[in-house]
């Protein structure tokens, strides 16, 4: 009969319409999480200061973890949570106006660590809530898209919330803050460890110097009152002073000891010897341009520290000259100098011990460019002592720097050698070592008539956790009045004279070279 169904037809099956349920919310979380992730990648991103640092933030897929990268140099990851996200943080630049200002204020400096800490604290929540935003929208946005019905973008941001939210459970049941203190290293950066010793040791110890920091500046405040006084080197004021610096390896004490010499002893110029970097990337280089704000000429060689794009930037710089092979005048006292042939910033390669020969033949080579001048040059400026001996008759004064330990000597032909100590105490490098590295300068004195070295004061000042300042003057008489090999240009000497501010006990550097 019409309209009545047969009890015995067999039921329609459920699983066809199961399937096309399944495979519907399928697509709504695969439409969800294609969104979100798509949204994520561009447009979860976060530009903040931390620090004296312009950085980037953002979440990446990965296992979980934090991964801060230093380009060039490489980068650190710390595994301290799980999860399908990764924070990443890049150091963009450094902020020239920030990172002087904290190398310069101690109050500033005491408070770097809580300073960073908050900015680093604010930048993540700002990029966690942009994340979550921007996820939203993304799984919204795609859902109505692809499905163009009503209730879709209600259920993309449902299971988007849903995905967000047991991201953050995973990442909070795993979280392991013990893994900052033992990051992994990748690139340059791998060599960290072995470089500047355990976190805590240089944590400890900058703090000592730190301390230290007001000491110093008010002895040698106290210092330039005593030398005042001292006889002009010359037997009267009609000097030139030129100011000898070496491997200042970005140590910003070493920059305002450099700078507070220049106006205090009214230096006609500054003379470099290298290794002003210790890597010569693109980060470190934005520290030294302050060298062109001295207001007196800059003359620099490359060290074995620093690269060609170093070199490129301090010779772009106003009032400086990088010397390569090649020569230049000031207030009449004409200087030559020369690179390292060397770039060896990674110690783990073994390149630093690169035979003598390559260094001589640099020394050579700067040699026979002095033969070719129709007048002997005053000073040559080499990075590497080790670069001086082709020099030996040719130029009286060479000025070297490399092995962190000041040294005056005379050569058998009697070319004077006066190799700096460190300027920048060896940067981070000093805090490993058991004794602290002294920054050092020299200014030299020399006759504008005939370009001879008359006299040089030796400044020095102690290292991490002391006070010491002190300058010894050294006369140089004319050769026609020197007495056999005795030249009296030995710092040594008693001919000079020593003025000294000791609130310290002595310590022998023992921080590696070059």
């Amino acid at each position: 009969m019409v309209g009545v169904s047969d009890p015995t037809a067999p039921l329609p099956s459920p699983w066809p319409r199961r399937a096309r349920v399944g495979g519907l919310w399928a697509l709504r979380i695969g439409l969800a999480l294609g969104g979100a992730l798509v949204a994520v990648l561009l447009f979860a991103r976060v530009e903040a200061p931390i620090g004296p640092f312009d950085a980037s933030l953002a979440f990446r897929p990965a296992g979980g973890g934090a991964e801060v990268s230093v380009p060039p140099l490489g980068a650190l990851v710390a595994d301290v949570y799980d999860g399908p996200l990764r924070l990443e943080v890049a150091l963009q630049s450094v902020d020239q106006t920030r990172a002087q200002a904290l190398a310069t204020d101690p109050v500033r400096l005491s408070g770097v660590v809580d300073r960073v800490t908050e900015d680093l604290r604010g930048a993540v929540v700002e990029l966690v809530v942009r994340t979550v935003l921007v996820a939203l929208a993304g799984a919204a946005l795609v859902s109505w898209a692809v499905l163009r019905r009503r209730r879709e973008p209600l259920i993309g941001l449902g299971l988007a919330a849903l995905l967000l939210a047991g991201t953050a459970g995973v990442g909070a049941a795993t979280w392991r803050p013990e893994a900052l203190s033992a990051p992994r290293y990748t690139g340059l950066l791998v060599n960290a460890n072995s470089l500047i010793g355990s976190v805590q040791d240089i944590a400890a110890r900058f703090d000592a110097y730190r301390s230290s920091l007001e000491d110093i500046v008010a002895n040698v405040g106290s210092l330039y009152s005593t030398i005042s006084a001292l006889p002009a080197p010359g037997g009267d004021d009609d000097t030139v002073a030129l100011l000898h610096v070496s491997d200042l390896h970005l140590n910003p004490a070493g920059f305002d000891l450099m700078r507070q010499v220049v106006g205090q002893f009214q230096v006609d110029a500054v003379l470099d010897t290298g290794d002003i970097t210790d890597w010569g990337s693109e980060p470190e280089n934005q520290l030294i341009t302050s060298i062109g704000t001295l207001g007196v000429p800059y003359v620099y060689v490359r060290g074995n520290h620093d690269s060609a794009a170093t070199a490129e930037l301090i010779g772009s710089l106003p009032n400086t000259t990088v010397l390569n092979d090649s020569a230049t005048e000031i207030a009449g006292i004409s200087i030559v100098g020369t690179r390292d042939p060397r770039f060896t910033p990674d110690k783990s390669t073994g390149d630093d011990d690169a035979g003598p020969e390559v260094l001589e033949s640099s020394g050579e080579r700067l040699a026979e460019f002095v033969d070719g001048l129709d007048e002997r040059p005053d000073v040559a400026l080499v990075h590497d002592p080790k670069q001086a001996p082709p020099l030996d008759g040719q130029v009286p004064v060479v000025l070297a720097g490399h092995t962190h330990e000041r040294e005056v000597s005379e050569l058998d032909g009697g070319t004077l050698l006066m190799v700096q100590g460190s300027t920048g105490g060896a940067g981070l490098r000093a805090l490993q070592g058991e004794f602290p590295e002294p920054l050092t300068c020299t200014v030299l004195y020399f006759d504008p008539d005939d370009g001879r070295l008359a006299a040089y004061d030796e400044i020095t000042l102690g290292g991490l956790g002391e006070t010491e300042v002190t300058i010894q003057r050294t006369v140089v008489p004319p050769a026609d009045e020197q007495d056999g090999d005795d030249a009296g240009t030995d710092a040594g000497d008693d001919a000079g004279d020593e003025t000294g501010i000791d609130d310290a006990g002595d310590g022998a550097p023992a921080s590696p070279t070059g």
